[in-house]
């Protein structure tokens, strides 16, 4: 088991927080390059901490991929595939939640779980978590300060770590339901009051995809899916797509104001020198690019996602590190395992990170992936493929007959240009396809 360079030997364990968002793409934060967007406090953990830029999700859906980061295993293995299924007692048993308990760790979850019912009360120390979506505002409130969905989990994750002592060590998951949209609403996007001004006189630019054009490209099956439909609620002109937009990025600084406030309690409780935290999201998310919005495909703005881990514990040579390893939402389980000097089950199918946190190369890292979408859903249509360094592989299997691309994301970062016809291509598009059968196989 690797031991961090700055831990000593027969230590104990770090407290470790757990920081989930939802539906923010991987380049919503500033540390990531977006030149609007303010999130000072999780580029802080950035800045001290590992970035990792090459984050993906294995399904790019909020239920299932939320199963895939707890057990740390594909869908293909949970079989959770919607969302109204929980995870058997034996799964939660396995998972990073069920292991860190049993390892004596005091354990918090706050917020969204998103998994079926019954919810896992009796699995936490402390459960303040809701199966559904959430709501930004209680039923009939127009948004008053305070009441806001963000600020409210904030305050109580400040009160589990207030339960906190250093006798014990402490998991805590704080999932949000920022920047997730309000389904149904008619401001899609609601932020907290306090961050109406934010934005108020930014120009947000457009992506270089979100043309008529972009759209007219796509095969017709997804000119009529659930993502267009949702598109013309959020950008479907300029005005809607600005004001969206910025409704997405206040509800991301909002997220970035409680991280700060994680972080002040834990260095007024003195866990600051040996906490962990993770930051990432369940998956990614279209602002309008190829004409859409949601996410559940298997483009990049879909299927890419932030990944921050900041040990304080590293030495400073190792601070401030931004890694390009192809790592995945499911590694998230056995890498906290670890950090818990825990054994990780063997159904787990993620790798750990923390020879990637230690500055380390290890032989054998994975070069490619496996990526699926099976949730049934009448307009989205079911995916599979396999992504490398360069070239990625699509097929939608629900459609007859199956519908097939292939990227070259080194020529082509917009996969704007689909080769499968392509005849100069067919060696390349025929080892994908085998390669995505394999791996197919490999994830159950």
């Amino acid at each position: 088991m690797a031991v961090l360079p700055s831990a000593v030997p027969g230590a104990s364990p770090p407290n470790i927080v757990f920081i989930l968002t939802d539906d923010q793409r991987f380049d919503a934060l500033g540390c990531l390059g977006n030149p609007v967007v303010r999130t000072p406090h999780i580029d802080a953990l950035a800045s001290q901490g590992v970035l990792f830029t090459n984050a993906f999700c294995t399904t790019s859906i909020c239920a299932i991929n939320r199963a895939c980061l707890i057990t740390g295993q594909w869908e293909r293995r949970h079989r959770i595939d919607d969302f109204n299924t929980p995870l058997s007692s034996e799964q939660f048993a396995a998972s990073f939640a069920g292991v860190l308990r049993q390892q004596g760790y005091r354990t918090g979850m706050v917020g969204k779980w998103g998994l079926g019912d019954p919810l896992p009360r009796d699995q936490y120390d402390v459960f303040e978590g809701y199966s559904g979506q959430g709501r930004y505002f209680p039923a009939g409130n127009d948004g008053l300060p305070g009441e806001h969905l963000t600020q409210k989990l904030g305050a109580k994750s400040l009160a589990f770590l207030d339960g906190c002592t250093s006798q014990q060590p402490f998991l805590l998951q704080l999932y949000t339901k920022a920047p997730h949209a309000a389904d149904g609403a008619a401001r899609p996007f609601p932020p907290d009051p306090r961050h109406e001004s934010l934005y108020a006189d930014a120009v947000i630019p457009v992506p270089a995809t979100a043309t008529e054009k972009h759209f007219r490209d796509l095969p017709v099956f997804l000119q009529n899916s659930e993502a267009r439909t949702r598109w013309r609620v959020r950008f479907a002109n300029a005005e809607m797509y600005q004001n969206t937009v910025k409704d997405y990025y206040r509800l991301v600084t909002g997220v970035d104001e409680v991280v700060g406030d994680v972080v002040a309690k834990l260095k007024e409780k003195g866990f600051a020198e040996n906490t962990v935290i993770i930051f990432s999201s369940d998956n990614g998310f279209y602002l309008g690019e190829h004409g859409l919005a949601g996410k559940w495909f298997m483009h990049e703005e879909s299927i890419r996602v932030p990944l921050i881990v900041y040990d304080p514990r590293l030495p400073e040579r190792g601070r401030g590190r931004r890694v390009a390893h192809m790592v995945l939402s499911i590694d998230v389980a056995p890498t906290i395992i670890e950090l818990a000097n825990a054994g990780v089950p063997s159904v787990m199918q993620g790798k750990s990170l923390i020879p990637l946190l230690n500055g380390q190369q290890p032989g054998g890292w994975r070069d490619d992936f496996f990526y699926e979408h099976r949730f049934a859903h009448p307009g989205i249509p079911k995916t599979e493929g396999v992504r490398n360094s360069r070239w990625k592989y699509t097929r939608y299997i629900s459609i007859d007959p199956v519908y097939e691309e292939l990227f070259d994301l080194e020529n082509d970062r917009h996969e704007e240009h689909n080769l499968a016809g392509d005849a100069r291509y067919t060696e390349r598009f025929n080892k994908l396809r085998s390669r995505c059968d394999e791996l197919a196989r490999q994830c159950e």
